[in-house]
């Protein structure tokens, strides 16, 4: 007979307290229920008594402040046994000031943590947010409606305007100030070494070269560089006024190129020689320095022979068509010198120096008195005729003034750059410009376009965030802390 199987039979064969019995599963539950609470009471009593405070923590601090990891109340208020949220500014300030970036802020105070978050790991606490600048940047019109910057810079792709030293003003092109005159395209083409010398092919870092490296000195003269000179470094660089914000630590050197130096990167090409009687050259000096140094050749010379007093003329310096000069004359010491003296001048003032300096119109000697020339009728000569003092000392008074060079070092001076940081692409790379420059006042610096190749947002791209270029505390105007900690007790309490 066939069996009836029903649900309420087979439900009667279900045990009602099934649930009532342990099993190895429950077990498990149960023991891990009861020990998880236990060892985590246990864990934060551990660090309760040995004053460990970093279980507390939301994450680890950066690497400038990671002694202070086990210091909470080194930068957290204590309240009712806890701490506060955010770090007090009080706490920011009692080791290292932050001056203000500006007076005229769009908001009162800005905390520190509202920039500058911690507990992210051993980050970079400079690298701010692009949010934190826009706070201001963004619209500059509601703290300033006549500010002369741009009105909303938001990031460096978004807003930012040209370089400061690259935009036009009222239609006119900007122009570099610095006098010394250099064609760059012609230097980076091949070019012949000295008057003489065989052709070269010059590089960008034959002549520039940070502060901080060895210079390079295929192009030098070890005269020149052993050489005093009496100007000073403010003659030849241009002294900005910043009345901006500088780096709180000190420079390494290798930032900004160092100014050209003559003897370094000029002299083997250039030479200073005056006279084919002298196979060396004036010093590359004051016009004073070179008229002493002139005068003190050529009395050295003439003393030792004093047969050039009698001089004979040229036979071939006698020009078609105009009447013989005399065959022969006859000059005192300081005649013969004050002629060579004169005429050593002319060719520097007038060609060797102004080939690179601007040199102010001045009057030199009569050079007549050296040119053995009949054809003009010569005025009398204060110097020749002997009737005015002949002491070479009296005919500084006529030496011409040379330009300050005023070479600019620091383009951007409201930035930071760092050449060091560059030094694996070539310069012209980025000074695309040098390579067809040909006028003293052109600025060769490349322009936001070239930065904003590598420096964008994303992967694959170099940091473009305002911090990486821009600073925000005026460490010009920051005061000195009093020291809070003593290093034993950190020591102790950070093992």
């Amino acid at each position: 007979m066939a069996r009836t199987r029903t649900t309420k039979t087979v439900a009667q064969r279900i045990d009602l307290n099934y649930f009532k019995k342990p099993t190895p599963f429950k077990r498990a539950k149960l023991l891990l229920a009861i020990l998880a609470p236990a060892l985590a009471i246990v864990w934060l009593g551990l660090y309760f008594f040995v004053r460990d405070n970093r279980v507390y923590s939301s994450g680890r601090l950066s690497k400038a402040h990671a002694v202070l990891e086990k210091e909470c109340a080194a930068c957290h208020v204590q309240q009712a046994g806890g701490f506060t949220a955010k770090a007090a500014d009080s706490a920011c300030l009692a080791c290292h000031d932050g001056p203000q970036h500006h007076a005229s802020n769009t908001r009162t105070k800005l905390a520190c943590a509202e920039c500058h978050a911690e507990h992210r790991g051993r980050v970079n606490l400079a690298a701010t947010r692009n949010q934190s600048c826009a706070q201001c940047h963004g619209d500059l019109s509601v703290a300033n409606r006549e500010s002369k910057y741009f009105k909303q810079i938001r990031s460096f792709e978004d807003g930012h305007p040209e370089f400061a030293t690259l935009r036009f003003a009222a239609g006119t092109a900007p122009r570099d100030s610095g006098t010394i005159k250099l064609n760059h395209a012609l230097h980076m083409r091949a070019i012949r070494r000295g008057p003489t010398g065989p052709m070269v092919q010059l590089e960008c870092m034959n002549c520039h070269t940070s502060g901080a490296t060895n210079p390079d000195l295929t192009y030098s003269d070890p005269k020149y560089r052993g050489a005093s000179v009496s100007y000073k470094d403010s003659d030849v660089v241009l002294q900005i006024d910043r009345k901006t914000l500088t780096q709180p630590q000190p420079i390494t050197g290798r930032e900004l190129m160092a100014p050209p130096k003559f003897a370094n990167a000029c002299a083997a090409c250039h030479l200073l020689t005056f006279d084919t009687r002298f196979d060396e050259g004036v010093p590359h000096d004051q016009p004073q320095v070179i008229h002493a140094y002139l005068v003190k050749k050529f009395s050295e010379y003439i003393a030792a022979h004093p047969g050039e007093l009698n001089e004979v003329q040229d036979p071939r310096r006698n020009l078609t068509g105009r009447a013989p000069g005399p065959a022969s004359r006859a000059l005192s010491a300081r005649q013969w010198i004050a002629e060579r003296v004169a005429v050593s001048e002319e060719l520097l003032w007038h060609k060797t120096c102004s080939q690179c300096h601007s040199i102010s119109a001045t009057t030199l000697h009569d050079v007549r008195i050296a040119r053995w020339d009949a054809a003009k009728p010569r005025e009398p000569s204060r110097i020749a005729s002997g009737t005015a003092n002949t002491a070479p000392n009296a005919w500084a008074n006529s030496l011409p003034d040379v330009a300050p060079a005023k070479l600019t070092l620091q383009w951007l001076p409201h930035s930071r750059f760092d050449h060091h940081a560059h030094r694996g692409f070539s310069c012209t790379g980025c000074h695309q410009s040098a390579l067809k420059s040909t006028e003293t006042s052109d600025i060769l610096i490349p322009g936001i376009a070239t930065c904003q190749k590598c420096h964008a947002p994303g992967a694959g791209y170099a940091e473009s965030r305002c911090f990486e270029c821009h600073t925000y505390h005026d460490w010009e105007k920051r005061n000195e802390v009093k020291p809070s900690f003593t290093l034993p007790a950190l020591q102790m309490s950070g093992r």
